[in-house]
């Protein structure tokens, strides 16, 4: 065998002590510092905290601050999750059966938990087409990454939640957006949907019920929808992390239950309907009786979940008692109290010169047209709320975080006295800066 020390010395220089080497100068390389952010990480871009971050902006010291912005129904205290959830964790937890490392995509028992809780006829599933993953972010992560190549293209609905687009950029996956109609109820522009489908384009997602749209689309749409995908061959990414979370006069429609033939990943989670949105648990279900996807998309989701070995084993173990157990009444109460507050801020809101809301139907979300020819001082609508913090102390999001300026989202999860005072507040800024027709004329001549 030859003796490897001659080609070691070459490469490095020779031996010392003779249990050390002294490292020379690899050839070719000049050794200095060159630390440098990848190029994924350079385009990872999250519009909602680029636009917030960059609202220098104050509120007002003489009123508290009333925050409508963070789509977390956690945060007031008001909308607790149900003891049997909380009593599930607390059980596993001191078992001390699940502290240790589990299947990437979950374990088996959890994921014929899920199977079975959402299992039907229309859309049969068993374990192997569960993958669970932390949170439902997670799991669009993933289906977006096995459905889709760098220079390829999705289609992104216009209003739409942001992480879509930020998710893709940062794999060099292009986004087209397609357009949501206020006047109808944020139904797809199922036209302009279709014009955007090319040779590129690897999925549409289709986000029902909405973030930040509080939308639900009615069966006769969603089959609208597929008969798009069915046509253009195009799998659906079917985000629905607020699936059931619709008004009494409403119903919800899993799109995987209206087709045989159109593939779909559909992404759900705990965090919304449960209210644990920290707990970071989220699923995909997989759904081909086609077998379109076949084995390879499996196969990819799996490899692709080897990334970061599962999520919380904690919160696996809980699983099947907070799906099968939680009482029907918990979901009831938290839906009630939503509604109440969307008709609350509706109305309210519908009365205020300058502003146009859209009645939501589920979801935590109501989004608001400003009128802007009757605010000619403000630019924009990111203008309009900074303003709006700094006179009244009231949050929303500008609409422009989820590619669609001029409106502004409000989150309905707070406290009732807390939305009645919001809106009180939005009403008094709207009457001290709104111009009549003259009035806005008279104002753009003086500019």
């Amino acid at each position: 065998m030859p003796c490897l020390l001659p080609s070691l010395e070459q490469d490095y220089g020779p031996f010392t002590n003779g249990n050390s080497m002294s490292l020379g100068k690899v050839k070719g390389r000049k050794p200095r510092w060159a630390v440098r952010a990848s190029e994924m990480s350079k385009k990872t871009f999250n519009p909602v905290r680029a636009i917030v971050d960059s609202m220098k902006v104050e509120p007002n010291p003489k009123k508290a601050m009333i925050s409508l912005s963070l789509g977390d129904p956690t945060v007031f205290g008001n909308l607790p999750t149900n003891d049997e959830v909380t009593q599930a964790v607390k059980e596993v937890l001191d078992s001390g059966h699940y502290n240790g490392y589990a299947p990437s995509v979950g374990y088996q028992s959890c994921r014929e938990a899920v199977a079975a809780y959402y299992n039907c006829p229309e859309a049969p599933l068993e374990a192997q087409d569960v993958i669970l993953t932390s949170g439902c972010s997670q799991a669009i992560e993933l289906a977006l990454a096995v459905l889709a190549n760098p220079g390829q293209n999705i289609l992104v609905p216009r209003p739409g939640f942001s992480l879509y687009k930020t998710l893709a950029l940062s794999m060099g996956i292009e986004v087209k957006l397609y357009n949501l109609l206020p006047e109808k109820a944020w139904e797809i522009d199922l036209k302009h949907l279709e014009s955007l489908v090319d040779e590129k384009t690897a999925c549409l997602i289709v986000n029902n019920p909405s973030n930040p749209c509080g939308s639900v689309f009615s069966k006769s749409h969603l089959q609208k929808i597929l008969a798009v995908a069915s046509r253009q061959c195009v799998p659906i990414l079917a985000d629905e992390i607020y699936g059931d979370m619709v008004f009494a006069d409403c119903k919800y429609e899993p799109i995987a239950t209206l087709s045989t033939s159109v593939p779909i990943l559909s992404c759900g989670g705990l965090a919304k309907r449960w209210l644990v949105p920290g707990w970071r648990m989220g699923w995909i279900l997989i759904h081909d009786r086609r077998d379109i996807f076949g084995n390879e998309i499996r196969d990819g989701l799996l490899r692709l979940s080897q990334r970061i070995l599962g999520p919380c084993t904690i919160v696996q173990g809980a699983l099947e008692r907070i799906l099968h157990r939680t009482p029907p009444e918990f979901y009831h109460n938290t839906l009630s109290i939503l509604k109440s507050n969307a008709d609350l801020c509706y109305a309210a809101l519908s009365a205020i010169p300058g502003l146009q809301p859209v009645r939501p139907a589920g979801a935590m979300y109501l989004m608001v047209e400003i009128e802007m020819e009757h605010f000619p001082e403000f630019e924009n609508d990111v203008e309009f709320t900074e303003r709006l913090i700094s006179e009244q102390s009231v949050f929303c999001l500008p609409a422009t975080c989820f590619e669609y300026p001029n409106f502004f989202r409000v989150v309905i999860t707070v406290p009732e006295e807390m939305i009645l005072e919001a809106c009180s507040r939005i009403q008094e800024f709207c009457e001290m800066h709104y111009q009549g027709a003259e009035g806005a004329q008279d104002l753009e001549c003086d500019k």
